[in-house]
């Protein structure tokens, strides 16, 4: 595409995808460093499942936003436009993103337990189980990748070779696929982050009027007073962050994918940005990538601990450079 015809919608995604993972992938090693080494209050599981996530999310920057979107717009045939790589590239994007967002489901049902239950809470938020259910979700996230590998194919036309849907395959097969993915990705996990979530503001909310009106029994009393605990609202807002921004980012894209699937766009080229829809799109899909980068800054937003540990580690490697200057 020369420059006089470029859309300005392609040269924002040409900025962005590489400013994305400049910022994305090392927030992402010292989240996970910090959360490693460093003491930031936070349960075993807990600080398991967010290492976790920021492993999953770097494995998305690195295998969607670097490997597969930032060399699709610097380079006229990247790596992946040929085979084996076309048919293995979605194993590792669709197995990244799937372990990204449903380990943000696990963690979200974990804090759910820990918050309502105590029975439950001794035997579930463990680090035997949290260890576990991180294998469990990487493992069957790109088991669940494995029939891409029939899905694309490399194709040589208009003097270039492209990766693209396989033609050979049964549309029946390529359109399992796509709601599959658009399921498990998107509308399985809104709703149960949704569900419990609305559960947890909901007992929180009825906590706070049992304080402000002493009006209900002491029973009930009993049973919410630990939310009011400093560590129990720093918990519920942990979980109601990472959730809730997992959802806010991600819900424009899972939006226009259903509208791309089932209406007559689905053939369309989604390369045409004079279709308002191809531009909804791709802004869908950059908001939902920047879930992957975000986590850290939340984090610093929102956890005191967290924050205070960070500005130790800046302090401490700009003392060391300083010394290393000198």
């Amino acid at each position: 595409m020369s420059l006089q015809t470029k859309h300005w919608m392609v040269t924002l995604q040409e900025v962005f995808y590489p400013a994305l993972a400049a910022v994305g992938l090392p927030s992402n090693i010292v989240t996970f460093l910090i959360i490693l080494r460093r003491n930031c209050l936070l349960s075993k599981s807990s600080s398991l499942y967010l290492m976790a996530i920021s492993v999953a999310d770097n494995l998305v920057l690195l295998f969607i936003v670097v490997v597969e979107l930032s060399l699709k717009y610097h380079q006229r045939e990247p790596f992946w436009s040929y085979e084996p790589w076309c048919n293995l590239r979605d194993i590792f994007t669709y197995g990244a993103y799937n372990a990204s967002t449903w380990l943000v489901v696990v963690f979200t049902v974990e804090r759910f337990i820990a918050i309502h239950t105590r029975t439950l809470k001794t035997k579930v938020c463990t680090q035997r189980c949290a260890s576990w259910a991180v294998m469990s979700v990487f493992a069957f996230s790109h088991l669940f990748a494995i029939p891409y590998y029939w899905s694309n194919a490399s194709v040589h036309k208009n003097n270039q070779t492209r990766c693209i849907y396989n033609h050979k395959a049964p549309p029946f097969f390529i359109h399992t696929l796509v709601w599959l993915q658009t399921l498990q990705c998107y509308i399985i996990p809104f709703f149960i982050i949704l569900t419990l979530n609305g559960l947890t503001l909901r007992l929180i909310s009825l906590s706070n009027r049992v304080h402000a009106t002493d009006h209900l029994t002491s029973g009930v009393k009993n049973k919410v007073s630990p939310l009011l605990r400093s560590r129990k609202r720093k918990s519920v807002v942990l979980l109601v962050t990472i959730s809730m921004s997992f959802v806010l980012l991600s819900v424009t894209r899972a939006i226009t994918q259903i509208l791309l699937r089932t209406t007559h766009m689905y053939k369309m080229d989604r390369n045409d940005y004079s279709v308002g829809m191809n531009i909804a799109a791709d802004i869908g899909t950059m908001l939902c990538l920047s879930n992957a980068a975000a986590n850290m800054y939340l984090y610093v937003c929102t956890q005191g601990k967290f924050r205070q540990e960070l500005f130790i580690c800046v302090r401490q490697m700009s003392t060391v450079l300083c010394k290393t200057k000198s």
